[in-house]
């Protein structure tokens, strides 16, 4: 299979339903954990941080149904792999994580497909749809605005809300020790605050995200993508300046959440597709979990 070197399997999923594991290891060198179920038109789904890809449970047992659904751990992250970095944060770049998805898709036997991405994931998709257009039939990018024009419209609002853009980036190691003295409790803060509509996350998943996020690995790990976040990536972003999304975008975004708040969410991708639409949901940063059937209505609507 070109792109897969080899493909072995970790038995049924405890937490998406019908669904299988693998840990699919790619000509890069690295191993890539993902969840697959379904027949039909394939679908790719990736999450953000702080998770894997178990926040899709509530929706990819339904996209299931009439889909081949893929569901990828970003390197980093959950069970997939945590390379060395460098003093540019390259190999964490969403230019890096985005030729994962195109190594695994290939592997598995496909050239073209749908596009879900939540949060960090959504950030891979747009470097996804820039690298490889031929690759993205449809994408959806889940209550983001671009990573670029985030940055450039900091002020003291968006800097309060979302602190973390500007604490993980720090040197190593200080955010690495000081979320590793408590992991748990950098977590329920991270999430706590970020989902709105309470009981969303369940307390077997939230141990689930606990039990990747604690690991020293997967916390320099995330320090790593965000460095690459407000470094290298937006060197890529402005060298590709000129190009745009040419794959029909859809964007879902938290009416009650910091993007929903804070942006006027189509107009922030208007200069960086050439056909976004978007709807807010009655929810926080996490439609997926929080509103999953209205979701599921608004995603399967524009993929059919």
């Amino acid at each position: 299979m070109s792109g897969i070197v080899s493909l072995v399997s970790r038995g049924a999923s405890p937490f998406v339903q019908g669904f299988d594991l693998f840990d699919a290891r790619l000509e890069n060198g690295l191993t890539i954990r993902f969840a697959k179920a379904g027949c039909g038109e394939p679908l790719v789904m990736l999450h953000g941080h702080p998770h894997n890809h178990v926040i899709w449970r509530k929706v990819a047992p339904e996209l299931a149904k009439s889909r081949t659904v893929i569901l990828p751990d970003l390197r980093g992250y959950g069970d997939s792999s945590k390379p060395e970095s460098d003093a540019e944060h390259r190999p964490y770049s969403k230019r890096e994580m985005a030729k994962d998805i195109i190594l695994l898709m290939r592997g598995l036997g496909f050239e073209r497909f749908d596009f879900v991405g939540h949060d960090r994931g959504g950030r891979v998709g747009h470097r996804l749809a820039l690298d490889y257009p031929d690759s993205v039939k449809k994408a959806v990018f889940l209550d983001i605005a671009p990573t670029a024009t985030m940055y450039a419209r900091t002020d003291m609002e968006f800097a309060r809300r979302y602190f973390w853009w500007f604490f993980l980036i720090q040197p190593e190691p200080l955010p690495e020790k000081m979320i590793g003295s408590d992991p748990r409790f950098f977590l329920h803060r991270h999430i706590d605050g970020q989902i709105k509509i309470k009981g969303s996350v369940e307390p077997e998943v939230f141990e689930e995200y606990l039990r990747c996020y604690q690991r020293p690995e997967m916390i320099h790990a995330v320090c790593e993508d965000y460095r690459a976040a407000a470094g290298i990536d937006l060197k890529d972003d402005a060298a590709d300046s000129d190009k745009r999304i040419r794959a029909p975008l859809l964007l879902l975004w938290g009416a009650m959440g910091t993007v929903g708040k804070l942006y006027d969410v189509v107009e922030t991708w208007q200069d960086k597709a050439l056909n976004p639409t978007g709807f807010a949901l009655p929810c926080g940063h996490s439609p997926q979990e929080e509103v999953p059937a209205l979701f599921l209505e608004k995603l399967q609507a524009f993929l059919d």
